[in-house]
């Protein structure tokens, strides 16, 4: 029996060979000048149009009510398409200090600061009265709310999805719907499995090895604007190449915005946000060293430009992370150097809490927001449930990869203007011009408990709701 699985697979494997020669050899010519045959944004197109009939067939045939309640005072409804508690009474936000509605999306009764500056929600320091045993019951209520549905759970969650696009990453079970809609499944877990996730791995294989290759020649290069220009070229092919294997599709929008040097933070989703920005510029690196996969990559991108990695005991000295983000940005021809200011990923939904960092260094911020389709596969990497290998798997066996990039206008720290203040400034313009939800907490919360001060400043902040005689 093995002898003849053998004599089989020496007879097909030649037959596949030679095509697939070939399909490389076009990725690489057509990567090296730029240019595309348009045939994954046809492949999308097919796609949507084969999710509009499941979603037709699902409604015709009443398995699920698409209709979303509408939006009042009591029920309001994101971008997930998930309800959310109404809180509008009171809101344990970490800092009391920043309860602005320009951090938050919640529609609540408004009122000037002292300064006349932005509205803010109404302060315990405006609601003074003497004590009674009932004033803990907004504590109560918030608290028990929180518990039901809070802010921060759902972010670390597979996105819901609109309507059912053929994939079981969701939240939602199915169960029999009709006969065209399991035949078109049935036929796609074929096509996804059998054609698209040999072909893309053959692909991601391909591309490494290319990666690694060129980088090394890169490397040999010396310094100066000639070993730029090339490392850059060389740099945007070997990533839309590796882009090729989960059959990426990503629009990129303004590019007169495109960052050329300084710090360059984005929101934060998977690992492939690095892949999609790479595909369309070239940036330095930040982060921890790492072994196996990654650790190769790593290595060969260091060849070619300078990229900044840390020992696992020196990512927390914020000291000597400040010092060598300073050290990169002074070099006039260094490339932007990429952040992800969340230090963790978030589900697509919103932008949480940009750590300080990366804003106390002085340079010119490029912000950029970077949004996928979940119709097609949902690009949110679950750290804590899934490893990198599984993360991979899934995506190599998703639909595709389609994503919209917005780059924005570049951003400097004003005068008077803290680093908190310039980070929550450069988020609130990601997430709205990424249609997210612009949340305060920090992204660490889904490892950690509550910061202790963050209680006490919430207990001080109820203190001054007190008449004192």
């Amino acid at each position: 029996m093995f002898a003849i699985v053998i004599n089989l697979l020496n007879l097909v494997f030649p037959i596949f060979l030679t095509p697939f020669f070939f399909f490389i050899l076009g990725l690489v010519s057509l990567g090296s000048i730029g240019r595309s045959l348009g045939v994954r944004r046809a492949y999308v197109k097919l796609l949507v149009k084969i999710f509009e009939f499941g979603r037709k067939t699902i409604e015709a045939e009443g398995k699920w009510n698409i209709h979303t309640p509408p939006l009042t005072s009591e029920n309001k409804v994101e971008s997930n398409g998930t309800s959310v508690i109404s809180r509008e009474d009171l809101i344990l936000v970490p800092d009391p200090e920043q309860n602005y509605l320009g951090n938050n999306n919640l529609e609540v009764p408004q009122e000037k600061d002292d300064e006349g500056g932005l509205p803010r929600r109404p302060s315990f320091e405006t609601l003074k009265k003497g004590f009674h045993l009932s004033d803990c019951l907004d504590y109560i209520k918030t608290g028990v709310e929180a518990i039901i549905e809070d802010q921060v759970t759902s972010r670390f969650e597979a996105e819901e999805l609109k309507s059912w696009n053929l994939l079981t990453r969701t939240n939602r079970q199915y169960e029999f719907i009709s006969w065209k809609l399991s035949f078109i499944w049935v036929t796609g877990f074929f096509i996804r499995y059998f054609f698209l996730l040999p072909m893309r791995v053959l692909i991601c294989f391909f591309g490494v090895l290319w990666l690694t290759f060129c980088t090394a020649i890169v490397g040999y290069i010396p310094e100066g604007a000639f070993k730029r220009w090339t490392n850059r070229k060389v740099s945007v092919l070997c990533f839309n190449i590796l882009s090729s294997a989960l059959s990426s599709v990503v629009t990129y929008h303004n590019p007169q915005n495109r960052p050329k040097k300084g710090i360059c933070v984005a929101n934060h989703t998977s690992p492939i946000d690095v892949l999609v920005l790479m595909c369309d510029n070239s940036y330095s690196l930040i982060g921890q060293r790492h072994g196996g996969f990654l650790g190769i990559l790593q290595r060969a991108l260091a060849r070619a430009s300078p990229h900044i990695w840390f020992e696992r005991s020196e990512v927390k000295d914020r000291e000597t992370v400040a010092a060598r983000l300073r050290e990169h940005v002074s070099v006039e021809h260094n490339p932007p150097i990429l952040i992800f200011p969340e230090g963790t990923c978030i589900n697509n939904t919103s932008v949480m809490q940009f750590k300080k960092g990366s804003f106390e260094v002085g340079s010119v911020v490029y912000p950029v927001a970077i949004k996928y389709d979940p119709k097609f596969g949902d690009a949110f990497w679950n750290s804590s449930r899934y490893s990198m290998m599984q993360y991979l798997y899934m995506m190599m066996t998703s639909w595709a990869i389609v994503a919209e990039v917005w780059y924005l206008p570049p951003m400097t720290q004003e005068e008077g203007e803290t680093a908190i203040d310039f980070a929550n400034r450069v988020k609130r313009v990601i997430a709205k011009q990424g249609g997210l939800v612009d949340l305060m907490w920090d992204g660490q919360l889904k490892r950690m408990r509550a910061k202790k001060e963050w209680m006490e400043k919430q207990q001080e902040e109820f203190s001054k709701r007190l008449k004192v005689e």
